[in-house]
């Protein structure tokens, strides 16, 4: 394992890091005169979803979970949500509204810079893993050449519908356990 500071690098960082040059490479992909094969974007995309199955089980299996880790996956996934929905776009079959996937988590995050509550932390969940591997299948699907525009948008909204219906979920959650709180602790003075 590489260390730095307080963070360990292990394994199935690595393997979350290839994750994060893939994303990278797809971004490079948005670039307006560049002129790229629509499998090879699939593919890369592809490569990049199914190592998103990797990275954790090899945490697991080599016991080297960690919260950086998880964190680390947390924000690539979202990423790579962000850059499939900006490259659906680009390939004109779906409206600008796709970019709402891709945007969702930033806004979470905005949100919370306003209203605390937000950053309260989530328990791990089943749910929000499948909505992740749904969304992003399904872009890779809009973004597959014999695809057309109907049927793309079609997809896209669904993985659209699932990750909103996801973060309402969670935004409920989070909205309930505020309102279960009490204002003001007993160490509060007026």
């Amino acid at each position: 394992m590489f260390y730095h500071r307080n963070v360990s690098f292990g394994p199935a960082d690595w393997v979350t890091g290839l994750r994060a040059v893939l994303t990278a490479v797809l971004a490079a992909m948005l670039i307006p005169s560049l002129i790229v094969d629509a499998w090879t974007v699939v593919v890369i995309a592809s490569v990049a979803a199914a190592l998103d199955g990797v990275d954790g089980w090899i945490a697991r299996r080599t016991r080297t979970a960690t919260a950086f880790g998880a964190r680390f996956d947390m924000e690539t996934d979202a990423l790579l949500i962000l850059v499939l929905s900006a490259l659906v776009w680009k390939s004109a079959k779906v409206g600008p509204w796709v970019l709402a996937s891709g945007l969702m988590r930033y806004a979470f995050v905005a949100a919370a810079a306003i209203w605390p509550w937000l950053q309260e932390p989530l328990e791990p969940s089943r749910r929000r893993q499948m909505v992740c591997v749904v969304q992003v299948v399904a872009l890779i699907a809009a973004l597959v050449p014999p695809v057309g525009s109907p049927a793309a948008s079609a997809i896209a909204a669904a993985g659209l519908a699932a990750l909103a219906w996801s973060f309402l979920v969670d935004i409920l959650w989070l909205w309930r356990l505020r309102a279960s709180r009490p204002l003001f602790s007993s160490s509060t003075r007026r």
